[in-house]
């Protein structure tokens, strides 16, 4: 989605109380995931649902607004023989997941067993889990911070994902440039001949 569709999706939501949603839970993920002792961002789907596309997203406002850290790291429930090291990171890589890292669960059908005991482990191992779900309940019992999308089919579940990304980034850059205004005026003046 380009910068003039997601200006005027904002319009259209402007009032409604999802930028300010979206607004909240972006910030929390990009807190978590430029934190001092941040270890990295894991973001995973269900079995029916592997969030490419948030990734992507992801990936491209770390670029723009120059926060590394906020390029997650696919984690699949089924890696095929002979994947790419880049996208073979199994189920146990959340398992592994500990102290500093965050993990983004992205759930728009139920989470199920077996990647609830994962995400449970990671929180257990000192994880920060953030969950945009649909209403999974036991999803929602595990995360530290939560977004909840009426089930009102794909779409709007896709699109919020395009706000919390735009965001994410978009709040970044702010303080990007908030920060390069900070260091001009508190620098010593230029020398001048």
């Amino acid at each position: 989605m380009d910068a003039v569709r997601v200006s005027a999706l904002r319009e259209s939501l402007a009032g409604t109380g999802w930028l300010e949603s979206t607004g909240s839970f972006a910030g929390t993920l990009r807190d978590a995931v430029t934190g001092r002792t941040s270890r990295g961002l894991l973001l995973v789907g269900t079995p029916r649902y592997e969030p490419w596309h948030l990734a992507a997203h992801l990936d491209d406002e770390a670029a723009l607004c120059g926060l590394p850290a906020l390029s997650p790291t696919l984690v699949r429930h089924a890696v095929p023989p002979d994947c790419p090291e880049h996208l073979s990171a199994g189920l146990r890589r959340l398992a592994d997941a500990g102290r500093g890292a965050t993990v983004l669960v992205v759930a728009p059908d139920p989470a199920g067993v077996p990647l609830l005991e994962r995400v449970h482990y990671a929180r257990r191992g000192g994880a920060t889990v953030l969950a945009l779900d649909t209403g999974d309940r036991e999803l929602g019992d595990l995360a530290h911070e939560r977004l909840t999308v009426p089930e009102a089919g794909p779409e709007p579940f896709e699109l919020v994902q395009h706000l919390v990304s735009a965001a994410a980034g978009t709040a970044g850059r702010a303080r990007s440039r908030l920060a390069r205004l900070a260091e001009r005026l508190t620098a010593p003046p230029a020398l001048r001949w």
